[in-house]
């Protein structure tokens, strides 16, 4: 017996209720926000365990000196830092002390600093004056290699010195020392600094006396000030 056909079946598909929606849309606004969310770093605790005994550098009269507590500030990594600073900038500072006590005493290079202007005639000059007789294109030469020596004492002789490594230098060539005890390496160490600290003050001195006439007594009247 042949049955009757059937009716095709028909389906209904029903538009998405409001909740749904909601629901698709904070989905993904939580996808989207996932993706530029930060990811969690582990925590890195700021407490020192590193003191002024810990990196040498104290010496009589006045053993870390510190008035300020500077030492405690921040973490590990900023007290090597701040040792790091006050080392180049007393090595800068000796350097400065140096070139401007032998231009004051009249000493020089031969021969032309630029077309028009010799290295003689700046010695008679003041160091701040000489300074800004230079020529724009020799101040930026000068700026330029302090720039660069910068760059390679700070990200290019391995271990950074505020991870654990050594403190920068810049001697050429390098000096070695390892024939020499560590006693005898912790001295001049501190030799170094002490002198680099007494050179800091020194150029302050030659440039407060030059600027500020009689801030510094001892060089009161010098022509060279």
């Amino acid at each position: 017996q042949l049955r009757s056909p059937q009716p095709p079946l028909t389906f209904t598909v029903s538009p998405p209720s409001t909740k749904m929606k909601t629901a698709a849309i904070c989905l993904t606004l939580v996808g989207a926000a996932a993706a530029f969310a930060p990811i969690p770093t582990k925590s890195v605790s700021t407490q020192l365990s590193l003191g002024l005994d810990d990196i040498g550098g104290s010496s009589a009269p006045l053993p870390n000196f510190d008035p300020l507590n500077l030492a405690n500030i921040g973490s590990d990594e900023t007290l090597l830092w701040m040792r790091g600073a006050e080392l180049k900038h007393g090595r800068v500072a000796m350097i400065a002390t140096t070139g401007y006590l032998f231009n004051a005493a009249g000493f020089h290079f031969p021969g032309m600093l630029s077309s028009d202007i010799s290295f003689e005639s700046l010695s008679t000059m003041t160091p701040p004056d000489a300074w800004a007789a230079v020529p724009v294109a020799g101040k930026a030469q000068i700026l330029t290699t302090i720039f660069i020596a910068e760059l390679v004492t700070e990200g290019y002789q391995g271990t950074h010195y505020m991870k654990g490594g050594d403190y920068p230098t810049m001697v050429f060539p390098p000096i070695d020392f390892s024939g020499v005890s560590e006693a005898t390496m912790a001295k001049k160490r501190t030799s170094e600094l002490n002198n680099g600290r007494l050179a800091q003050i020194a150029i302050m001195s030659f440039i407060s006396a030059h600027y500020i006439p009689g801030s510094v007594p001892a060089l009161a009247n010098n022509h060279a000030f």
